[in-house]
This record gives C-alpha cells, structure tokens and sequence, in this order.
C-alpha cells in the first residue's frame, strides 16, 4: 500500500488551520484525482469558516479527503467522507490517523449515489462539498438527488467544485438557489442552496 500513496510533490498538500495546522496530507499517484491547491482550499475556507464549528460536513468524490479534514481540523463536529476508489480511501484513512481526526469521521467506499441513499434519513449536513471528474455532469446526479432528499440541512450548503465551463443553469428547477460563485484559473466553487 505504501507504494501507492505518496506526498504531492509540485504543490505539498497541508491543513490550513485549526487543531492539524500545517500537518502535510498525502495523495494518491496515478488516479485521476485533482486535489484542490491550497490557496484554492483556503479561499473557500475563508468564505465559509465563521459556520464550520459544530457543522456536519459531506465530502463526497473525497479523494485525499483534504476538504473534509480542513473543516474537521477548523471545528467541524462530524465529516462523512465518500470515495469509491480503494487506493484513494486508504489514502483517507491515513491522513485521518496521522492528524488525528478519524474519531470524528466516516467513511464510505461507494459510488456517491448509494452512498447518499444509505446516509439519507441518518444525517442532515450543514456543508455538502462534492469534487466530482469534470465534465461528466455528475454533480447534476447528485443534486437531482439532493433536490428529494432531507440530507441538506435547513440553512445548508450545497458547494460543487467544477471546471470553469461547468453549466448550472438548471438548478433553480430542482428547487436551488446559486448564492456565490468564485472564478479561479481553471475551476470555480458554486455555492447553492435550497430555496
């Protein structure tokens, strides 16, 4: 397993703030995974840390899982981490235990759909942060999903990291608001929620 896994070399991944400041994170080699930079990280957490305490926190298409261990790490009482790839929720599993966060985590190693229906009627989420594969409109799946479902809290948010062509003009039919957007080089967050 070991050989799998390894520190991100161009750009060392690390916790921003809180309990696991400046702890370094590994990510997996050879995935189509994009781990969100940290200046980008640390962007939306500026927008949205003065909430983060005592939230729920769904990270779904998880990867390193280094949002939802930033929200953690700021206060967050509870992650739920989900990621289908093997390699990836070992990866997971081992940023946890080196920051010292797996206490307050659970992980699901499944497809983001299933995962939504096992946590649905168990969780109500403060923050739903999904990074999915750009372009294959899985983050429409999941809010279609979200759009019937308790698991978005009554005052939650709906964050989608895609890439800057990413189009969400149908949200507002299944019943979201689009609250923010930040633009960045290559990707933008969208912020949304129920209306």
């Amino acid at each position: 397993m070991k050989n799998d896994i390894f520190i991100q070399e161009r750009n060392i991944m690390r916790v921003i703030a809180g309990s696991a400041k400046r702890l370094q994170l590994k990510t997996i080699d050879g995935l189509d995974t994009r781990p969100t930079t940290d200046r980008i990280k640390e962007t939306l957490f500026n927008m949205i840390s003065h909430e983060i305490a005592d939230s729920c926190f769904l990270d779904l298409f998880s990867g390193s899982g280094a949002i939802g261990i930033e929200a953690l790490s700021r206060g967050a009482k509870e992650a739920v981490f989900v990621e289908q790839n093997r390699k990836a929720m070992a990866c997971i599993r081992e940023n946890l235990t080196f920051t010292k966060l797996a206490k307050q985590s659970v992980l699901l190693e499944m497809d983001v759909l299933s995962a939504l229906k096992r946590l649905e009627g168990k969780y109500q989420f403060d923050y739903i942060f999904m990074d999915p594969p750009y372009n294959h409109e899985w983050e429409k799946q999941v809010l279609e999903f979200l759009a019937d479902t308790t698991l978005l809290a009554d005052d939650g948010i709906i964050i989608v990291e895609a890439s800057k062509e990413t189009d969400l003009s149908y949200a507002e039919e299944l019943g979201y608001s689009i609250i923010k957007e930040k633009m960045y080089k290559t990707n933008k967050h969208i912020f949304l929620e129920k209306e």
